[in-house]
């Protein structure tokens, strides 16, 4: 455990916690299945035996090998041909997620979600309640108490913001905290490479190595207005603050989802357009139940095509009006897997489709269900037809109802 502290009940200072389940996927296929998964020191979860499909997790014994997220399981085999492989599982993601977030919130005033396995916690203004306990000291007593009430095992950053309480979080794994006091946020970003930052993408790192630009000190001698002047006013700006350990961003249990997708990996290569256009059909109603359940509409659909030989490629359309149905996302993502198929026809291993651009469903439209008028590639019997299988389904159970198109011929 990092052993700095802050200083006890200092009022000027936000009081910011990231909490990490460590290797979270992992740790529920461990649970889960204790005299199975639940005995394997080197666990790879996603995929299978065989070597299909991407690794969701690795345990860190297997991290040890260079095995890590997003890799073929066939590669991570190659580098641990030891591994244990064992599937995701999803439902009990889903629970063990819930339960952490529970246990967050009976412990913090403020709890936001940014994804299955990662929360922010607010604390600042807690000063009495918490009898000058420092940011360190509560930061550890979460982070047992966490591990009482759920068996997740959770590494905690803690800082006055909310990325460098992200980037704190690394030196505390596994099962640890680290805390960055006030003050020393800016010494402390010196020491990362740009590329290790949230935020900053492939492209954008690329760029901004074009410019000589790979530490956080060499941002750091450039000056804002040339940063703007490279990279744009608004993500100029963001770069000159955040390479100085300035983040502005609040924790807010209440903030939207900015993308749904749902993807899938095959266990055996598709080739044929018929099979490849029914799975896009699978995850197109997938995202579409996504949406409509979190009163969403989306603007951008977004298919992602893995070929055998590994080359991911993805394509993209914005449309005018929001949609939401799963014929309307089905629709467009079939014109933009024939372009993509147009342009490069390989056997497909994996294929996913994406929304963002996500809009709140106003109230009007919750309560009658349509629009008024038909427009874009979305009707209004779309609409009613998506809603309808919805209520069918939550009445006589998921699957119950599903488009034909979906079910394989014998």
């Amino acid at each position: 455990m990092e052993t700095s502290a802050d200083t006890p009940g200092d009022p000027g200072h936000r009081r910011l916690l990231h909490v990490d389940c460590d290797a979270f996927f992992v740790q529920v296929a461990r649970l889960e299945d204790p005299e199975g998964a639940g005995r394997e020191e080197l666990l790879i979860v996603g995929g299978s035996p065989s070597g299909r499909g991407v690794v969701t997790s690795a345990s860190y014994g297997v991290r040890r090998y260079g095995v890590r997220s997003g890799m073929p399981t066939g590669q991570a085999l190659k580098l641990c041909p030891d591994a244990a492989v064992v599937g995701v599982p999803r439902e009990a993601i889903s629970r063990r997620s819930k339960a952490v977030r529970r246990a967050l919130e009976d412990l913090s005033p403020v709890v936001q979600a940014a994804s299955v396995d990662e929360f922010y916690l607010d604390l600042t203004g807690m000063d009495r309640l918490l009898a000058g306990e420092t940011l360190l000291e509560s930061a550890d007593r979460i982070r047992l108490a966490v591990l009482e009430g759920t068996e997740v095992s959770v590494s905690i950053g803690g800082a006055t913001q909310k990325l460098v309480a992200k980037l704190a979080t690394n030196f505390a794994k596994p099962a640890g905290v680290h805390v960055v006091p006030p003050g020393e946020e800016a010494e402390f970003m010196r020491r990362f490479e740009l590329a290790d930052i949230p935020g900053v993408g492939p492209a954008l790192a690329g760029a901004l190595r074009e410019k000589g630009l790979v530490r956080v000190d060499d941002a750091r001698e450039v000056g804002e207005e040339w940063l703007e002047t490279w990279f744009g006013p608004s993500r100029g700006r963001w770069l000159h603050r955040i390479v100085r350990g300035v983040d502005p961003g609040r924790v807010n249990p209440r903030e939207p989802r900015k993308s749904i997708s749902s993807e899938r990996t095959f266990f055996e290569d598709l080739d044929a357009d018929e099979d490849l256009e029914r799975r896009l059909m699978e995850l197109a109603c997938s995202v579409g139940r996504t949406l409509r359940k979190s009163e969403l509409r989306t603007r951008t659909v977004t298919v992602k095509l893995r070929d055998s030989d590994f080359t991911t490629r993805q394509a993209s359309r914005t449309v005018g009006e929001p949609i939401e149905s799963d014929a309307a996302l089905f629709r467009l993502a079939r014109e933009l897997l024939v372009e993509l198929r147009r342009r490069r026809r390989r056997p497909a291993r994996l294929l996913g489709v994406g929304a963002t651009n996500l809009e709140a469903l106003e109230e009007d439209v919750r309560q009658l269900g349509l629009f008024g008028e038909e427009h874009g590639v979305e009707t209004e019997r779309d609409r009613k037809v998506a809603r309808a299988v919805d209520d069918l389904n939550k009445r006589f159970g998921d699957g119950s109802v599903v488009p034909a198109r979906v079910v394989k011929p014998r």
